[in-house]
């Protein structure tokens, strides 16, 4: 069994649960997706496995916000009907989840990331581009 097969279950168990343990609302929370394509700073949205995670989290109605710089907003919306958007804002955001390693995420670092977040939100650093203890969580 490859590890990549459920690995959207994985990481949206692990992100409710942190949620969970902050005491936030998961159920129609607001969340930022950093970065969908399939790796970094590349514009290649093929075989990307942020859609698995997307997905997973509109099972508990998530209202969901993806940044990503390198992406074709036309291409994304078309071939996975997600909408990109161009500028997360501050103090939105129940929950942050920084999916690919863009270097524009790194230059941002995680200060200005945490500041989209709402006082009370998880920080999911899936890529290690954090330190252990900038970030609630990583994979």
């Amino acid at each position: 069994r490859r590890v990549n097969d459920n690995m959207g279950t994985h990481v949206v168990s692990e992100f409710v649960k942190a949620m969970i343990k902050k005491k936030i609302q998961v159920y129609e929370s607001k969340i930022l997706i950093m970065g969908l394509t399939f790796k970094e700073n590349c514009p290649d949205i093929r075989n990307t496995k942020v859609v698995d995670v997307i997905r997973e989290l509109k099972d508990y109605n998530c209202h969901i916000d993806v940044f990503d710089p390198w992406a074709n907003s036309k291409e994304v919306q078309d071939e996975y009907g997600i909408k990109i958007i161009d500028n997360p804002a501050k103090n939105n955001y129940d929950s942050i989840l920084v999916a690919v390693s863009h270097d524009h995420f790194k230059k941002l670092g995680a200060e200005n990331i945490h500041a989209f977040g709402k006082t009370n939100h998880v920080l999911y650093d899936l890529k290690h581009i954090f330190t252990k203890n900038e970030s609630d969580l990583r994979l």
